[in-house]
């Protein structure tokens, strides 16, 4: 387990602790589910969109939670294969009979149809990065807000259980979004690995992770309030 994945998890856990105590808050795919964003950028081939999502699933160490040392490995993000890839979530991650409590499962990332992202296009792949948002609980649309029940939004959004950190990966660019999910889609080979629903707090964290706790999308145009220009 990598340091910098240590220090994500005990973010996580340390809010969801704090929100424990103080109480929770209330274009359309192709046939093959590919979708075209609309970015500034070049052109690339699929190819290059290929690589470039490969690369961004290794430098962020997908596979620390998701299982597989490298592409070659047989799991390569199979998702959890051992009960020692679970995750404890809230005050037990700190002191083990601590409450509450919820065991959450690393999910398998291969696009296998029965237990994998195969059944989900690659823009319900690109939501799920962007706004944290489950997506066998959230239609294929194009979502242009961040507000439940505005720009298609869901009314009742299910976000993804921690400690996936979409928080910090919603701030990617669309291509390299995209990447991801093209990468994932077409590129890794399905594994059929049956992975437990996690637990979760109510609704996962959709009562906690409001815009006032992970800032709004897209941040404020360079430079804001609290930075200056060098």
């Amino acid at each position: 387990m990598t340091r910098t994945f240590l220090t994500r998890l005990l973010a996580v856990s340390s809010l969801i602790s704090a929100v424990a105590i103080v109480g929770w808050v209330h274009q359309s795919p192709d046939e093959a589910g590919r979708v075209a964003l609309k970015s500034n950028h070049p052109t690339t081939s699929p190819d290059d969109e290929i690589l470039l999502g490969r690369s961004l699933v290794l430098n962020h160490d997908c596979a620390g939670c998701h299982g597989g040392v490298s592409p070659a490995s047989k799991q390569w993000l199979a998702g959890m294969t051992r009960p020692d890839q679970e995750f404890l979530i809230g005050p037990c991650a700190l002191k083990l009979d601590a409450k509450p409590c919820w065991r959450t499962r690393p999910r398998n990332l291969t696009p296998d149809n029965a237990t994998g992202l195969g059944r989900f296009t690659e823009r319900q792949i690109f939501n799920a990065l962007r706004y944290g948002l489950r997506p066998e609980d959230t239609p294929d649309v194009d979502i242009t807000s961040g507000t439940p029940g505005v720009g298609n939004f869901p009314q009742h959004p299910h976000y993804l259980a921690p400690p996936m950190p979409w928080p910090g990966w919603r701030y990617m660019s669309d291509r390299e979004l995209q990447a991801i999910a093209a990468y994932l889609k077409r590129a890794v080979k399905p594994v059929s690995n049956k992975v437990p629903e996690s637990e979760g707090p109510p609704d996962f964290w959709a009562s906690a992770y409001t815009v006032d706790l992970i800032g709004p999308y897209p941040p404020p145009a360079f430079p804001a309030a609290n930075e200056r220009v060098p």
